[in-house]
């Protein structure tokens, strides 16, 4: 009877050890993160490009093969300087053309004002031989126009920044519409658009953190300047202009990623924002889960502040997932990071 009973001791004993065992080898594996205090910041997120705070674009407005272009890419140039010269072949001829007839009228009208003074023409004549006269001095004119417009000119005192086009090439093709970009290398802005849904946060002065894929590692700021009164409806979304100082690093022409703070808030109790769901957050004790309902405010990118229901050291889940539930057994590890 004694060994009966030491047997069935030895066999409960082993199966409750073997249900611990299977229970603890089938419990659903977390990772504990702990809470915190920091700084919390609510960002708006926006890209844009770098741009000079002056520039334009030097266009050709025909379709022309370019005769002449300028060696001038980095090099200061004045406004009216002549940068690109268009094949004004056809202008020219059509120009000698109307200067030859002009020549011609102003003959007749000399001619007919002599026989008028003889009375031996009527004064219509004349009047009709002045008026083509005149259409020709304009028709001059608006040609002479033409011609200069095929040599294209600096529109302002800057450096060329960049030039587009060789010779023998046709310009105004849509491929090379711009031909060369004139403008001032300091200062530069940030021109950024941001959502229509997130633009009544934003507001001038409010500092941005930049970041760009040429200086990932280096911390580049600016601050929000102007913002445009009206919105795209096509894109749904407002021009921000970006102010940069005189010593960024950028260049003209970079994309960056713009992160405007909107509020900030100091020692605060910070979560991940992956250990979030649902407007909870589990924690665990003894093995298994139990749900916090907690109350958020400012929301980031990565962290989210906590205004109630956790407490600064607690340990939470992070991450979190909908396949969590109240009462579950886990098997928790503490994560060698924190909530910060």
């Amino acid at each position: 009877m004694r060994a009966f009973i030491a047997s069935v001791l030895i066999a409960a004993a082993a199966l409750g050890g073997g249900w611990y065992f299977w229970g603890d080898y089938f419990a659903t594996p977390v990772t504990l993160v702990e809470i915190r205090r920091g700084k919390a910041a609510e960002i708006v997120y926006a890209t844009g490009s770098v741009e000079p705070l002056r520039w334009a674009k030097v266009i050709a407005l025909t379709r022309k093969r370019i005769e002449w272009i300028c060696d001038c890419e980095n090099k200061p140039v004045k406004k009216g300087d002549v940068l690109v010269k268009l094949d004004d072949t056809e202008e020219r001829a059509s120009l000698s053309e109307f200067e030859a007839r002009r020549r011609r009228i102003a003959l007749d009208v000399e001619r007919i004002r002599g026989l008028v003074a003889r009375n031996a023409s009527p004064q219509t004549t004349l009047d009709q031989s002045i008026t083509q006269l005149q259409e020709y001095d304009a028709r001059i004119t608006a040609q002479k126009d033409r011609v200069d417009d095929l040599q294209l000119r600096s529109p302002m005192d800057g450096v060329v920044l960049r030039r587009d086009g060789e010779i023998g090439e046709v310009a105004n093709t849509g491929n090379n519409d711009v031909l060369v970009w004139v403008g001032s290398p300091k200062p530069l802005r940030i021109v950024a658009d941001v959502s229509e849904d997130d633009i009544p946060r934003v507001r001038s002065g409010q500092q941005v953190l930049l970041r760009s894929e040429g200086f990932v590692n280096t911390p580049i700021t600016a601050t929000v300047g102007e913002i445009t009164p009206k919105g795209d409806p096509a894109t749904k979304t407002f021009r921000v202009y970006l102010p940069l100082p005189d010593e960024t690093p950028l260049r003209i022409g970079m994309s960056v990623e713009a992160n405007i703070v909107t509020r900030e808030k100091d020692n605060v109790l910070l979560v991940p924002a992956e250990a979030l769901i649902d407007g909870s957050a589990f924690t665990v004790d003894q093995g298994k889960l139990v749900r916090k309902k907690v109350e958020t405010g400012i929301r980031g990118t990565r962290m989210v502040e906590i205004v109630s229901g956790l407490e600064e050291g607690q340990l939470i889940v992070s991450p979190a997932s909908a396949a969590l539930r109240d009462g579950m057994r886990v098997n928790a590890q503490k994560s060698s990071g924190s909530a910060q």
